[in-house]
């Protein structure tokens, strides 16, 4: 199994646990993040051990080529000494050096591939993980603000909001009842001012009707009083 492949498998094991758990966005994102830099170290870790490996195996090929040399030198040395059976002993043991060191270039072959991937893998997730932490800060602003605005689409579709309404709207019918009660005071007053001004001259117009009439009979009698005093 690859690393990311691993990686992959963490993260949607634990994305699918907190999404079970009802857990908010941000938690996914810093687990998300976590894990990438868990994996990072994980990736360099192994990265580490395979440069340590590939070095191990040059150490060994060396000492392997410097006796396969030494004993192509003893096997010269035989020859020159006429010893045919020390030369191929020595020649064997030049052949087992030999096959031991193709063994372990077949090692060190793969343990660079290995390595190549691995600093692939290194690259891609340090770029991610780059990326990650730069769109954690929008992702978290996003979710604040939409956080915030379900809050208050929540309250205004809250019950309670309709009935402080209904209270605001209760409570200015009492403030234009008590305002109309002062009013009508003030209009009140001013059509008593008006009927008292108008009784005052219906008033006053049948005094000076009865004036009137008073001085035409006082006027008619006088009139009576003299005939019959000529008479």
């Amino acid at each position: 199994m690859g690393i990311f492949s691993r990686f992959t498998d963490i993260v949607n094991s634990n994305l699918n646990s907190i999404l079970e758990k009802a857990e908010d966005p941000e938690k996914i994102i810093r687990l998300m993040i976590q894990e990438m830099e868990d994996t990072l170290v994980e990736v360099r870790s192994t990265a580490a051990r395979a440069i340590a490996d590939k070095k191990e195996i040059t150490r060994k090929l060396d000492g392997l080529e410097e006796e396969a040399s030494d004993w192509e030198k003893k096997a010269e040395l035989a020859l020159d000494k006429r010893r045919e059976d020390l030369a191929k002993s020595a020649l064997a043991e030049k052949a087992e050096c030999l096959k031991s060191a193709d063994a372990l270039r077949t090692q060190q072959v793969a343990l660079g591939e290995g390595l190549e991937k691995l600093n692939d893998d290194i690259v891609s997730l340090e770029e991610k993980l780059a990326d990650a932490k730069l769109r954690q800060q929008s992702i978290l602003a996003r979710h604040e603000t939409a956080t915030k605005r379900l809050k208050v689409r929540k309250r205004l579709n809250d019950n309670r909001i309709d009935d402080a309404l209904i209270r605001f709207e209760s409570f200015e019918r009492r403030m234009d009842h008590i305002e109309g009660h002062v009013e009508s005071y003030d209009l009140g007053a001013k059509r008593g001012g008006l009927a008292q001004e108008i009784s005052d001259l219906e008033s006053q117009e049948s005094v000076e009707r009865e004036l009137e009439e008073l001085k035409s009979r006082r006027a008619g009698k006088s009139s009576k009083d003299a005939d019959s005093a000529k008479g």
